[in-house]
């Protein structure tokens, strides 16, 4: 209906980018929302907009870092609490959303709409629409064979399409074949990411210090239980086998809120391992849920560490994102 003009979308003044996808999670759109922030943030003012997926809240909300989880969101509070400068809002109304931090945060000189690729009451400036290189949109489903929201013919929507998740080294022909496979129009950038790790931090700062990776030299002393709660958690556990002999993997639904009952599963799981030395890792969403967990001992809190994960363009393709949001933010602020 919207594409048909049934149904209009309504744009605004101030310059709106959408980040999002038509998979069922995992293409890694909080830390591509991340990047945006941290490019733009350098010389703008910028809010980002978020329905703030599986809070017990309803309505418009702002979140700061002292926000729970359950009532933002694991992901806003995340940004939130890595972009303190920023302002983070939730509101499942996208319209409203934005009129209230518009008229609330007159400073504001650029939105940032997660996940909104499908909230078409929304017209965007600049859309971007990201697919897992091991699961492209174009050889997928639609649910409930695959794990498409819509037909993977309305990336045409996009004005730039991210493949997430890229090996680091890209063979040139494969990239052009993708390239080929996935645009729709001469004007419609295709770009290539890979997921960059950071060093671990502790998930209980009072608890325990920041830690590296062991060494390959180590690696038969070390061992360690991965804890995940999100929607594709093989690269994580493909990047930190390099690392541990002995590796655990307790995987939970994406957005997982913690029980009691898990809570003793991943100690009881814990004590089962070998190793001299061995930790706890998780995700950084992950990390957000659990803090907010009171019923965690103490000697759980000691190993409990989480990996945060980046992004990083493949060849010049940082160059040319970090351009043309710059281009549109400043031709349209």
């Amino acid at each position: 209906m919207y594409d048909k003009g049934i149904l209009h979308s309504e744009k605004f003044a101030i310059p709106v980018i959408c980040i999002g996808n038509i998979t069922v999670g995992g293409t890694g759109k909080t830390p591509h929302a991340e990047y945006v922030i941290s490019i733009l943030g350098k010389e703008l003012k910028v809010a980002l907009l978020s329905r703030g997926y599986m809070r017990k809240t309803r309505g418009f909300r702002y979140v700061s870092p002292s926000s729970l989880a359950s009532e933002s969101g694991d992901e806003p509070l995340q940004i939130s609490r890595k972009f303190p400068d920023s302002i983070v809002a939730v509101d499942s109304d996208r319209i409203n959303g934005i009129h209230t931090i518009l008229r609330e945060h007159p400073e504001s000189q650029v939105i940032i709409l997660d996940d909104g690729f499908q909230h078409r009451k929304v017209k965007p400036g600049l859309s971007i629409l990201l697919t897992d290189y091991g699961r492209l949109m174009t050889r997928d489903s639609l649910l409930p064979f695959g794990r498409l929201r819509e037909s993977a013919s309305q990336r045409k929507r996009a004005d730039v399409i991210i493949v997430t998740k890229t090996p680091d080294k890209l063979d040139d022909s494969e990239r052009s074949a993708i390239e080929a496979e996935l645009r729709t129009g001469k004007n419609q950038k295709v770009l290539f990411t890979t997921i960059s790790y950071s060093r671990l931090a502790p998930v209980f700062e009072q608890s325990a210090p920041a830690a590296d990776l062991p060494d390959e030299k180590t690696r038969n002393e070390q061992a360690a239980l991965i804890l995940t709660g999100i929607a594709s958690p093989g690269p994580l556990i493909t990047h930190l086998e390099k690392y541990f002999s002995e590796i655990r993997h307790l995987q939970f639904p994406d957005h997982h809120f913690f029980t009691p009952g898990d809570i003793e599963k991943i100690t009881k799981t814990f004590r089962e391992i070998s190793g001299a030395v061995k930790m706890i890792i998780t995700t950084e969403k992950d990390a957000v849920r659990l803090r907010e967990f009171s019923n965690i001992g103490d000697q759980l809190k000691k190993v409990l560490y989480y990996i945060p994960a980046g992004v990083s363009f493949l060849n010049n393709d940082k160059i040319e994102f970090d351009k043309l949001l710059f281009d549109y933010a400043r031709k349209n602020k």
